[in-house]
């Protein structure tokens, strides 16, 4: 059965809380937040929130409220060390109610950081009411433990409301006065605090009638004094009365709730008479005005009835009705003999008589008359969020994306990479892979072994200018290019190859024991002594297929008589030639097949003819001997 309609609920628990302990006999024990969380899942509260772990509070946020030197001194003493920090114990009120235990910095971390975390979600809008059972430590003072209490998450997160909303009202039905936070705004009217608590010859001592504030905060401290034995219904006839006042006259912009739970009946602490349910009304009546509400915990030294009622208050809030029969849950030898979702009042005597509480009440209200016209603070400036990264100095003011912006940022199913460097991959253009960023794209046109595609290398197109080293031959070939030139013979180099072609067999020997590339050969040639005018005039042109260069490192010719004979013009041979040339011996270079057939002179005919004419007829490559020309260098000369 539902309540009412639920509201967008942030949920903050850290299992580790509950490994912290006081020390033996010590009433206060975290255990119960543990206890409280195993009931809240078994109960399926769970579904209907959203369950977070807050990330620890550090020593920069506690210091917004406390001095630096507390908060260092909570960070460094340990049960180990605490004799060199006698002086400090006694200074900052350490050692006796709050002891010393392992962890102690690490647990108010844990407690601080579920209240700041559930009050920036509030300003984010992110939900309607957060959650921290592990909060609530409403005794720390400034630069002063007390009452259990180290850190006071309560303040730090009022602190990060105040960033957001001009008023926040601070709601605390906790059996003790909740001085540490009223201590914190008693001079300011920006926070109005209202303590509903057992007074007189009780601890912390104060939260009298009378203590209503100072200077601009006058009559923004409302305490509501009550004796022993307060019951369900005296409670409700002077809680409901006196909120409902306060939300007419103060109009706050958000509400923090302190849910102490020693003040149900049968706290070991206090001295109350409240019912789970009469304590829950509490939590139901402040969610009817649908304020942003930070809940916390607080006090309660039953173990099992504070788990009990922190559960039924979870389901408040959420909407969802729980009880009366408990589930099974880690702890449920705890909840004996009944077994049950329920706190019962006892026969405890009401020392709160009508005409006191009606009196009280009166003078209460007298108070808050003062405070019917909205604070003239709320037309300040909300001081806005600070980002606590450690590289801010660097980060541009003026250019900042906000976190609101990446909550809603949603992260599409397709996205598979763990860094920024692959969002270019799906955007316009393509991303280069990372070859071409580690070695340049000047590396981009290197021949990968394939051969289907002529022009392409690696994907990009093949420049003619770029080599790649054979490691086989230990040479340098020339990349073959869908470009087409023209090989230039001079008349020298004419000389020679008819020469070569004369001679009988005779092996090549290379004149300084090293092979050269074809390349080279041809560079040399080029450089040669003879005149580039007389070069130019004696220029021959051959269109030859590519050369192959092989391991034997042989010259062989291949040509047909029919190719050397035409009735117009004549027609260049087809050669296919295998060859390892002398270090200074010029190179035929291969060119492409396609290359246009060149105008020939006579005298390049009769040079032709004259070297067709000691072909055998069924030559092939294996039958072709090895030449060698009979003169090496630029000026080797012959008779045709």
């Amino acid at each position: 059965m539902s309540l009412e309609a639920k509201k967008r609920v942030c949920y903050f628990y850290d299992a580790n809380v509950g490994n912290y302990h006081y020390g033996p006999g010590h009433p206060m024990r975290p255990h119960r937040i543990r206890m409280c969380h195993g009931l809240v899942m078994n109960y399926g509260l769970y579904k209907k929130m959203e369950i977070y772990r807050a990330k620890p509070a550090n020593k920069w946020e506690m210091t917004q409220f406390h001095t630096d030197d507390y908060i260092d001194f909570l960070s460094r003493v340990t049960p180990e060390n605490m004799e060199q920090y006698q002086k400090e114990q006694a200074k900052f009120n350490v050692g006796d109610d709050s002891p010393i235990f392992e962890g102690l910095f690490e647990y108010c971390g844990l407690s601080a950081g579920g209240s700041m975390e559930g009050a920036a979600r509030l300003n984010r809008g992110l939900c309607d009411i957060a959650i921290n059972w592990a909060g609530g430590l409403h005794h720390a003072k400034k630069a002063e433990a007390s009452g259990f209490c180290y850190v006071n998450d309560i303040v730090l997160g009022i602190l990060e409301l105040l960033r957001y909303y001009s008023r926040v009202l601070y709601i605390d039905i906790d059996v003790h006065h909740g001085d540490g936070v009223e201590e914190a705004f008693y001079t300011t009217d920006r926070v109005m605090t209202v303590s509903f608590h057992k007074y007189g010859e009780f601890f912390p001592g104060t939260g009298e009638l009378k203590d209503v504030g100072v200077g601009k905060g006058k009559y923004y401290s409302v305490n509501f004094p009550l004796r022993d034995g307060v019951d369900d219904d005296s409670y409700q006839s002077v809680f409901e009365p006196v909120i409902e006042k306060v939300m007419e006259w103060y109009r706050p912009s958000a509400v923090v709730l302190q849910c102490g739970g020693d003040s149900l009946s049968g706290d070991k602490l206090g001295c109350f008479n409240l019912s789970m349910k009469g304590h829950a009304n509490c939590v139901r009546f402040v969610k009817k005005f649908n304020l942003p509400t930070l809940v916390l915990g607080g006090g309660g030294y039953t173990m099992r009835n504070v788990a009990r009622a922190w559960a039924y208050e979870t389901g408040v809030v959420v909407g969802q009705e729980v009880g009366p029969d408990m589930p099974y849950n880690d702890y449920y030898e705890y909840f004996g003999p009944d077994y049950k979702l329920d706190i019962r009042p006892s026969n405890m005597e009401n020392l709160n008589t009508t005409e006191y509480l009606e009196k009280t009440k009166t003078k209460v209200f007298e108070n808050l008359a003062r405070t019917m016209f909205a604070p003239s603070v709320q037309m300040q400036e909300v001081p806005g969020d600070r980002d606590m990264s450690e590289d801010e100095d660097e980060q541009d003011q003026d250019n900042r994306y906000i976190q609101a912006l990446w909550d809603r940022r949603v992260i599409p199913d397709n996205e598979f990479y763990d860094s920024d460097e692959g969002e270019a991959q799906g955007s316009g253009g393509n991303r280069k892979s990372r070859h071409y960023q580690n070695y340049g794209e000047e590396d981009s046109s290197v021949y990968d072994g394939d051969e289907s595609d002529e022009n392409r290398a690696n994907g990009s197109e093949a420049r003619p200018t770029k080599k790649t080293k054979s490691r086989a031959m230990d040479v340098d070939t020339e990349m073959t290019t869908t470009k087409q030139e023209d090989v230039v013979v001079s008349r020298d180099e004419e000389m020679e190859i008819e020469e070569a072609l004369k001679e009988d067999e005779i092996k090549v020997e290379p004149l300084d024991g090293t092979t050269e590339s074809v390349s080279e050969a041809v560079r040399k040639g080029e450089e040669s002594d003879v005149p580039q005018e007389k070069a130019e005039e004696n220029v021959c042109e051959y269109p030859t297929e590519p050369m192959d260069l092989s391991d034997d490192k042989e010259l062989s010719l291949e040509s047909t008589a029919d190719n050397a004979k035409s009735s117009d013009s004549v027609s260049s041979p087809t050669l296919a030639m295998e060859i390892s040339v002398p270090a200074s011996s010029p190179a035929l270079v291969a060119v492409p097949e396609t290359a246009p057939a060149p105008v020939q002179t006579e005298e390049a005919t009769s040079i032709i003819s004259s070297l067709l004419e000691n072909v055998p007829a069924n030559n092939t490559a294996d039958s072709t001997p090895a030449l060698t020309p009979a003169a090496t260098g630029a000026n080797a000369t012959s008779t045709p």
